[in-house]
């Protein structure tokens, strides 16, 4: 089974069109391609967090998580965000299925390493694909919100991009990150492609900053595990999906890994 990792962001599901989702029914059914997305939720958790009067901050392009700001996290996440994306698809004539990373201990966690600064924040150190697995056996689509739980039944805000990369890692499957932006902006234009290297530098020079920071952290993190292929594009335009997966033309920032081009030269 050929699979695709598709991680949308929060603040670009809103504007993703019908046909986008038309593009996810069609790479399944036409061309045999299954599609697993991990889905944000920013600004809606930001907004309702506002509305509540309960303090958020982020650190480095992850939002601080205390156990207020974690509820809000998980009822949108895990609730009117994973439940828009599951209409949309079956709207566009396919079957999906909500999941949050808690059920089933489909992602398995433990606290990220400045805890003390993000607090209930964790990443990913198991991936159960025996979850999975059958639902897509069955036809389905899997939507999935980056909550994630450890042994002792703590859950975790978990950052979309790297649940995805995490996935994508588990999985053995290319990830695609979608935005609606059309790609790593570094000064005036879009970059095609990135290394490891450049990369770091950029982020240590601030040319890359906030919340693109965890998405090219993850498509790195990713590569070097194994991945075989990772892209950010802009999930507004039409076919631009279609054009990653079938590898149709260039779109987007696509990332390798400096070390290997040099040791395959």
């Amino acid at each position: 089974m050929k699979m695709l990792v598709i991680k949308c962001g929060g603040s670009t599901i809103e504007k993703l069109s019908p046909s986008f989702f038309s593009e996810l029914v069609r790479l399944k059914n036409k061309h045999q391609i299954q599609p697993i997305v991990v889905h944000g939720g920013g600004p809606s958790i930001s907004s309702i967090l506002s509305s509540l009067h309960v303090e958020t901050s982020f650190i480095h392009g992850l939002r601080k998580t205390t156990e207020p700001v974690l509820e809000v996290v998980e009822m949108v996440l895990s609730g009117s965000m994973n439940k828009h994306l599951v209409r949309q698809v079956i709207k566009a004539g396919g079957n999906a299925m909500g999941l949050s990373g808690v059920d089933g201990k489909l992602l398995m966690a433990e606290p990220i390493a400045n805890a003390s600064e993000l607090g209930l924040v964790g990443e990913i150190v198991d991936v159960n694909k025996e979850v999975l697995l059958p639902i897509m056996q069955l036809g389905i689509i899997p939507i999935l919100s980056p909550l994630a739980v450890d042994a002792e039944g703590q859950h975790y805000n978990i950052n979309a991009d790297m649940a995805a990369a995490a996935i994508a890692t588990a999985l053995c499957a290319p990830l695609c990150m979608i935005t609606d932006v059309d790609g790593v902006i570094v000064g005036d234009s879009v970059a095609t492609k990135l290394s490891d290297i450049e990369v770091y530098r950029l982020i240590e020079n601030t040319l890359i900053t906030g919340g693109m920071i965890p998405k090219v952290e993850a498509a790195i993190q990713s590569l070097s595990k194994g991945v075989s292929k990772v892209g950010i594009i802009n999930g507004t335009q039409n076919d631009a999906l279609t054009n990653f997966a079938l590898n149709h033309t260039e779109a987007g920032t696509s990332f390798y890994l400096e070390e290997v081009m040099e040791k395959s030269v």
